[in-house]
């Protein structure tokens, strides 16, 4: 099993995501592409000691990009949206 770290790699701090646990407890965090949902709510729970509900999953392709004469393409990554039991609460700005 791989360390809970490589699992998460950050957590994300958005306007949406700032809405989102104030509304209904949810948080967003980019993870590792291979990474399934059973490992990111283990990973959440050992790292923030909290009680994951729910997690979904979605793959993001990377956006095209042009410097000069030159293109290519962002690499892609995956984002979890994982939902914690009532009562629950992560503190990103202190666990970050």
């Amino acid at each position: 099993m791989r360390p809970h770290n490589q699992i998460l790699k950050m957590a994300m701090i958005t306007e949406k995501g700032s809405h989102l646990q104030e509304k209904s407890n949810q948080y967003f965090f980019e993870t590792a592409m291979d990474a399934n949902k059973l490992e990111i709510k283990r990973a959440v729970e050992k790292l923030f000691n909290v009680k994951v509900k729910d997690v979904r999953t979605m793959r993001l392709q990377g956006k095209m990009k042009t410097l000069g004469r030159f293109s290519g393409r962002r690499s892609s990554w995956k984002k979890a949206i994982v939902t914690l039991e009532a009562g629950q609460k992560i503190d990103l700005v202190e666990a970050v």
